[in-house]
């Protein structure tokens, strides 16, 4: 290998590198998030009932439906509702509630209730839109007009992950396995 050769490839090399350095400063870096999943055994999202798993969902779903939720899937195994709330007027909550109810005996009659919730935050974002208007046989004639659109747009997603929030859920559902009968409203 000559002295030349040995200079372009280097020159080519160096090249390369700066091409790659550019490129890697050109972009914005990646973002690396800890994992947020730690396995642990500190908050519980399931219980066992003394019931089968349809009589669990069911009285998941009487539970859901007792606090305003909408049930949007409801059988034997699954049930999930889901409610909208908004604490400021440019705010808005929407809480879903996905319970999967699985056998936990040979003979079914102790099931397992397992519960997750999922809370979106929606904000109002506000974008103004202009547009223009130009006639072509006047010459270059432009009228402007503008409008404002306002949308919700969702900016934040978590699982609640409160011990006592879940340990009122559970209690609840429990309240409505022990109603075998319907009840007469005392109103």
């Amino acid at each position: 290998m000559n002295l030349s050769s040995m200079r372009s490839g280097a020159a080519v090399w160096l090249v390369g590198l700066g091409s790659l350095s550019t490129l890697a400063g050109c972009g914005t870096p990646l973002k690396t998030f800890p994992s947020q999943e730690e396995f642990a055994s500190t908050v519980t999202y399931s219980r066992l009932f003394d019931a089968t798993a349809a009589q669990t969902c069911e009285a998941a779903r009487r539970a859901l439906l007792s606090q305003g939720y909408l049930i949007s899937t409801a059988r034997e195994d699954l049930v999930e509702g889901r409610k909208s709330f908004q604490p400021e007027p440019e705010s808005h909550l929407q809480m879903e509630i996905r319970v999967v109810c699985a056998p936990d005996s040979p003979d079914g009659q102790v099931s397992l209730g397992f519960v997750t919730a999922l809370q979106d935050h929606y904000a109002l974002k506000k974008s103004n839109n202009s547009a223009s208007l130009g006639v072509g046989a006047l010459g270059s004639v432009s009228l402007p007009f503008s409008a404002s659109n306002d949308s919700m747009v969702k900016v934040a997603s978590r699982t609640i992950s409160s011990d006592v929030f879940y340990e009122r859920f559970f209690d609840l559902v429990k309240r409505y396995l022990g109603v075998s009968e319907p009840v007469d409203d005392p109103r």
